[in-house]
């Protein structure tokens, strides 16, 4: 009986509904909710040409379900996204992330659909689920255990299950490595076509950057310069070059004194120095391109007296300074052969600001940065320059759109203080 009811659901049904017949065949069960999916068609009327359209449908629509069935590549989903992780060309850091993402959001959903049945349908789905919960439970409440076996639950701390969202960024990103994953499955002829493409993501987040304000910056400024005590001002001269240009983190720790010209006032950004598991390496910046910065008077200044006791420094211990050095090093050990922490430098700050009673953190800096300059009436392009942002300013654009407004109306007093005045009818009349 269970058997016949199988076939029957396999071969689909038509009914009638209102003045109209639906063809319904069952297509599969969705992974993701583990509910039954079946394709669907309305056709109109109900009389015997309606019948045999019908039948029609039905035909139509069972050989799409068998073509999805007896696909020529049996490849999974997550054999087509472990092959693309191998072969993109990734930095080791995003590669790591991305896997992290594949393990615990993609694959135990996924992973063992063949990748030629994978549809949009399937992501958008995904998409949903991770959006209500991250763990997508099914909306039952259950305890979360924290122990395998027999335990006690209160001595566990076992917790019952609280729903908490992926961030629409979080699906965004998934959502980035199976459409990887998907096109390089189509370049390799293992589908015929992209679902990602027209799968429906979460919204982008408006990117909301909160930059100190010039009195806090003058106070975040001042107490760098203080942390080092005297004829110590490393710390400060770091915080200074962050404020006033704009660089990266992890760009000021690989900043090198042959990037560095005093007598142009001026600094080349060419690498980045990043941590990944405990081990440092130095690569390209985050946009890979260089960039040239225009440093003011004050910076060039400041660089040149930490050049000079860098190189006391190094005097005392018979070393030369070389152009091969770094700029900034540690706080613990003053080594400038080996760059400063990009985490120590963070944390140094964070602590900082803490301690002054101001809520920020180092990229902050940077929004700073280039707030201040776009207030000021600089134009797009120059700031999408200093800050290494691509596209154009498009970057720029999208994330200090409000100053950008300020800026523009900063621009139009100017151009309307310059227009020829004049004469008013009215008073011409009287006179």
């Amino acid at each position: 009986m269970a058997d016949s009811a199988e076939q029957r659901r396999r071969r689909g049904s038509v009914r009638q509904r209102g003045n109209s017949l639906q063809v319904r065949v069952f297509s599969g069960v969705d992974p993701v909710t583990g509910k039954d999916v079946y394709l669907t068609e309305t056709v109109k009327g109900t009389d015997k040409a309606a019948q045999k359209a019908a039948d029609k449908v039905m035909t139509r629509l069972l050989s799409q379900v068998d073509q999805q069935r007896s696909a020529t590549s049996s490849v999974s989903f997550g054999y087509a996204i472990d092959e693309w992780l191998r072969t993109a060309e990734l930095e080791e850091s995003t590669r790591d992330m991305y896997r992290g993402y594949v393990d615990r959001n993609i694959r135990p959903v996924l992973g063992d659909e063949p990748v030629r049945k994978v549809s949009t349908r399937m992501l958008e789905s995904l998409y949903a689920e991770l959006r209500r919960c991250r763990a997508r439970c099914n909306s039952k409440p259950f305890v979360e255990h924290r122990a395998e076996g027999e335990h006690e639950c209160k001595k566990e701390k076992c917790r019952p299950h609280a729903c908490k969202p992926l961030a629409a960024s979080t699906v965004r990103q998934i959502h980035s490595i199976m459409s990887g994953a998907l096109s390089a499955a189509l370049r390799w002829e293992w589908i015929t076509s992209n679902p990602a493409r027209i799968a429906q993501r979460p919204k982008q987040p408006q990117p909301q950057p909160t930059p100190p304000s010039p009195s806090e910056a003058a106070r975040l400024v001042d107490a760098a310069f203080e942390m080092d005590g005297k004829n110590n001002d490393d710390w400060g001269t770091l915080v200074w070059l962050v404020m006033t240009t704009g660089i990266r983190r992890g760009e000021v720790c690989a900043l090198k004194w042959s990037r560095v010209d005093l007598e142009q006032g001026i600094i080349e950004v060419r690498s980045s120095y990043v941590l990944r598991k405990g081990v440092g390496r130095v690569k390209d910046t985050k946009t890979h391109q260089m960039r040239r910065i225009a440093l003011d008077t004050e910076t060039t200044v400041l660089l040149r007296e930490h050049k000079e006791r860098c190189r006391r420094r190094l005097t005392e211990l018979s070393i030369e300074l070389t152009d091969d050095m770094y700029v900034f090093s540690g706080v613990r050990k003053f080594d400038p052969t080996q760059p400063y922490s990009p985490h120590a430098v963070s944390s140094r700050y964070k602590d900082m600001a803490e301690r002054l009673g101001i809520d920020t953190h180092l990229h902050a800096l940077r929004h700073y940065s280039a707030t201040e300059l776009l207030t000021a009436g600089v134009d797009l392009r120059t700031v999408a320059g200093r800050l290494g942002h691509g596209g154009g300013g498009a970057t720029t654009l999208r994330v200090y759109a409000a100053w950008v407004a300020a800026s523009d109306r900063k621009a139009a007093e100017i151009l309307g203080s310059r227009m020829p005045k004049r004469r008013l009818k009215g008073l011409t009349e009287g006179l």
